[in-house]
């Protein structure tokens, strides 16, 4: 899969695409149909996939705060997308230039003089351009004049409701692992390099690995029993916390701090993927460091006991 990062570096040697555009948070079951009719059509005209993404994604970039948690980063997605087959995915930088373009605009420079879309599967809820003036019936009131074909993605159902980003982040703020994973196609995961933190879990008993989530929202909170792969961990027992650490000074973006049940390996510069299996308790203030500790014992005990339980 190949990843052109800005319309700038897009050349002659990218245009002719089947192609659609979102932000594929979380690459679930839906996003996966949508890809899979997408590749069906691509080989029936012989021309490649791409998707179009953004990196901010434009919440982000409009209302930083409130904007949805990420389900995956941007280097999470790509191997995700490149599982579906996708052969192309063009990321746009969203800032000031790209929210100012005109529907019209978006149409010409990107889908047509950038990609020469031949074809184009967009969402019935997708909106885009100045005014979030462009959606389907725009797009396809184009396409005469642009020649590309236009065609609505499939809506994916489960349990009787779409399949969306919004419902997985809702089964993930419950701790509703189970759910989370039927809707992704596959259990749910966070994954990074492990930093030097403050090296405060060696003197609480339980030294953790620190990941920065490169995340200004994450989409949980509190601590967790884990299953943990990377440096040498082959799912290993894990007890997790995800938060901004209220009882040691909190901090804007969260973290993911994990404790390994078992050994004390060294796993500074080691990329982990840390799988969570069932939410413990919310995160809490402790009203002191002693207290913080017997928590954090606690914690060890009721993850071990699930883990252990639950295989």
């Amino acid at each position: 899969m190949q990843l052109i990062r800005g319309q700038h570096n897009l050349r002659s040697q990218h245009r002719g695409c089947a192609v659609t555009i979102g932000a594929f948070d979380g690459v679930h079951l839906g996003h996966q149909a949508v890809l899979a009719h997408l590749k069906r059509q691509a080989q029936l005209l012989e021309i490649p996939t791409a998707v179009v993404t953004f990196e901010p994604l434009p919440r982000e970039y409009l209302t930083p705060l409130v904007a949805p948690p990420r389900i995956t980063t941007l280097r999470d997605k790509w191997p995700l997308l490149e599982a579906c087959g996708v052969d192309r995915v063009l990321c746009l930088p969203f800032n000031e230039r790209l929210r100012q373009l005109t529907a019209r605009q978006f149409v010409e420079q990107i889908f047509v003089d950038g990609l020469g879309a031949q074809y184009l599967a967009f969402g019935d809820d997708f909106h885009f351009g100045n005014q979030r003036e462009g959606d389907l019936e725009y797009v396809r009131a184009l396409a005469d004049e642009f020649g590309y074909a236009v065609a609505p993605t499939a809506t994916l159902e489960a349990a009787g409701e779409r399949v969306s980003s919004t419902r997985i982040r809702a089964a993930l703020d419950a701790g509703d692992f189970d759910d989370a994973a039927r809707l992704l196609g596959r259990p749910f995961e966070l994954a990074g390099r492990v930093q030097h933190g403050q090296k405060l879990g060696r003197q609480l008993d339980a030294p953790t690995a620190n990941i920065a989530l490169h995340r200004i929202r994450s989409p949980l909170h509190g601590v967790y029993a884990v299953s943990v792969w990377g440096g040498g961990l082959e799912g290993a027992q894990g007890v997790a916390n995800v938060g901004v650490r209220p009882t040691l000074g909190e901090r804007l973006e969260a973290t993911l701090e994990v404790h390994v049940l078992q050994g004390s390996p060294d796993l500074y510069g080691e990329r982990l993927t840390v799988r969570f299996r069932h939410k413990l308790r919310e995160e809490q203030k402790f009203p002191s460091l002693e207290a913080l500790k017997a928590g954090i014992k606690a914690d060890k005990a009721n993850a071990s006991a699930w883990l252990n339980a639950h295989g």
